[in-house]
């Protein structure tokens, strides 16, 4: 091809021309292609990944515009052993991160970059994290050779001129460098360069590792410029609540990965709730900064979903299943006869025979799942029926609740609310779950995760908790903090609480707490409900024993419970502010 890199380039931005020639010299492609984010575009590049069999169009009849992705069996989910945060110090990074010297990091990058995308097509992928016109909006430039990785960004971010509209001549974007290589995990690296608002990726083509908008930016680089700024960059989903008098409350909530962030941003109301709905601005993500009248005020910088598929079906998340009918791009489930989709937990019976995500034949009688138990599906937000109508405000949405929880089999109860802000960040920093198939790690260990940020953190976590007790002096009206566990259980291993969308009955709760309808009971653990204050009425087979045991607190296990936070505390206590250590004591005293 010829050596003019910046032929064709659809902005006269001297910063991004200079990052794309740079970065094309470098990785030396046989064509660049500067994305628009057009559908004349979606369209071109769909059947060209068809044609190159990186995706397969899926019956159009059942799922009008989708289609279907399947990864190297040996890149299925996000590899926090490979992800480094390359600051100058190791202790920048803070002991829960990877770390690596900047010009190391780089030397070997640029080692492995170095004619990668000879053969390949260079995708130049201008997109904005965050509506336009924004003061927290951020903008990116992705440079990578997949096909799926362009197609893909387009769901998931606002890609194409918009950007560059925001940009300008500036030079304030982040700067990703993406590239495939070989697939093979001993080439793989995520780095993540705060100082350079840099990003490089290599040795991956699964989305929580290669759309750099995603945890990469909107997380990790997110959390390091939002510690400088003065503001919040969360895993957290964002959701309305609307009673039938039209009062709308807006709460924000974080659990770590397929504990169920998705279903409860999309949740449909019992009808026990006549009147009452839930809207969604994001299920994900949230970046929360003070506004001028002194409330914490959120946006979703995302545009679409990236969410687990098993276990995804009319019962758990009826509002999901409408939004990935159609335009939805799936990955690593199960492919049927007719071209349709499976996975475990879809409605109906599994079929006869598949293919599962490996391609090899399936029937209901294999040992092996048909879908990877971390199967994903990427489908744009406007899909979604309750899609809150302020999704694209550029002011956001004052956030009165913020809500922690995890997947806790015991110890937890399902709901009780912080005494305060500073309680409530040691409740947040002090969460635990048990793991699932979104990292790579053994199912089903508990794992401290503070706030659902131990991987995404872009900087020392225990400087992160100081900067949430920092931020109280900038909230003159802060959210209220509670605690949650859908996921406990009795002796047999029945879960005790019926979940989905029986959860309005604790989100109700939380709303009448905030809005200082209903008062509450002093427990060691925070404030709780009192039977007569929580909305029982209507549910099947769970009455007020159901409740007061899904609510019991046993303070031998909680006894526990405060000492392997020890663990914790330890690891982080060159940076662990002295505040949580005061509330672990005072936790510690009220169970005596």
């Amino acid at each position: 091809m010829s050596t003019n890199y910046l032929e064709n380039a659809n902005t006269n931005n001297q910063h991004v021309l200079k990052f794309v020639r740079e970065t094309a010299e470098l990785c030396q492609p046989d064509q660049i292609h500067w994305c628009d984010g057009s559908e004349a575009e979606k369209q071109a590049l769909t059947e060209d990944a068809v044609a190159k069999g990186v995706l397969l169009k899926l019956n159009q009849e059942k799922l009008p515009g989708c289609y279907y992705h399947r990864s190297s069996v040996n890149d299925v989910a996000r590899v926090e052993q490979l992800t480094f945060i390359c600051t100058e110090t190791a202790e920048e990074a803070g002991p829960t991160n990877n770390w690596a010297a900047p010009k190391e990091m780089y030397a070997k990058l640029k080692g492995l970059l170095a004619g990668a995308m000879k053969g390949r097509t260079l995708y130049v992928i201008p997109y904005l994290m965050g509506p336009l016109g924004s003061s927290l909006t951020k903008v990116g430039i992705e440079i990578t050779d997949s096909i799926y990785v362009a197609l893909s960004m387009r769901v998931m971010t606002r890609m194409g001129k918009v950007a560059y509209d925001q940009l300008g001549s500036g030079d304030d974007f982040n700067r990703g460098i993406h590239s495939m290589l070989d697939i093979n995990p001993d080439r793989r690296y995520i780095a993540h360069f705060p100082l350079d608002n840099t990003i490089i990726s290599v040795g991956s083509n699964y989305g929580g590792n290669v759309l750099l908008g995603k945890k990469c930016l909107a997380l990790r680089m997110g959390s390091y410029l939002a510690r400088k700024q003065g503001w919040l960059a969360e895993h957290m989903l964002i959701l309305g609540v609307e009673s039938p008098t039209g009062e709308k409350t807006y709460v924000a909530a974080a659990f770590p990965s397929a504990c169920g962030k998705t279903n409860f941003a999309m949740l449909v109301p019992p009808a026990q709730f006549k009147g009452w709905k839930i809207w969604t601005l994001g299920d994900d993500i949230a970046w929360m900064k003070p506004g001028s009248d002194g409330r914490l005020y959120a946006i979703n910088p995302e545009n679409g979903y990236f969410g687990v598929v098993p276990g995804t079906n009319y019962k758990s998340n009826p509002n999901a299943m409408e939004t990935i009918k159609r335009d939805t791009i799936y990955t690593n489930v199960a492919l049927t006869p007719d071209l349709d989709v499976w996975w475990e937990g879809k409605d109906g019976e599994p079929p006869k025979e598949c293919l599962d995500w490996k391609g090899q034949k399936w029937t209901p009688d294999s040992k092996e799942k048909a879908a990877h138990p971390n199967s994903r599906f990427a489908a744009p937000m406007r899909n979604n029926p309750v899609l809150a109508p302020e999704a694209n405000d550029p002011k956001g949405v004052p956030i009165s609740a913020i809500i922690f929880g995890g997947r806790r089999g015991t110890t937890m109860p399902l709901i009780f609310q912080s005494f305060n802000w500073g309680h409530g960040v040691f409740t947040g920093a002090t969460m635990g779950s048990e793991t699932t198939a979104a990292a790579a790690h053994a199912v089903g260990e508990v794992r401290r995760d503070p706030m659902a940020m131990l991987p995404f953190c872009g900087y020392s976590m225990g400087q992160y908790f100081q900067h949430w007790l920092r931020m109280r002096k900038f909230i003159a009206v802060p959210p209220s903090i509670f605690h949650v566990n859908w996921f406990r259980k009795d002796e047999k291993g029945n879960f005790l609480w019926p979940g989905f969308g029986e959860n309005m009955r604790v989100l109700k709760w939380i709303i009448d707490r905030v809005r200082g309808r209903v008062g509450a009971v002093e427990s060691p653990l925070g404030w709780v409900p009192s039977v007569d204050s929580f909305e029982l009425a209507g549910l099947k087979d769970f009455g007020p024993a159901e409740f007061a045991q899904a609510q019991a607190i046993n303070v031998e296990e909680w006894k526990r419970e405060a000492l392997s936070q020890e663990e914790l505390f330890f690891k982080l206590y060159a940076d662990m502010p002295k505040e949580l250590s005061y509330q672990r004591e005072l936790l510690i005293s009220r169970l005596v």
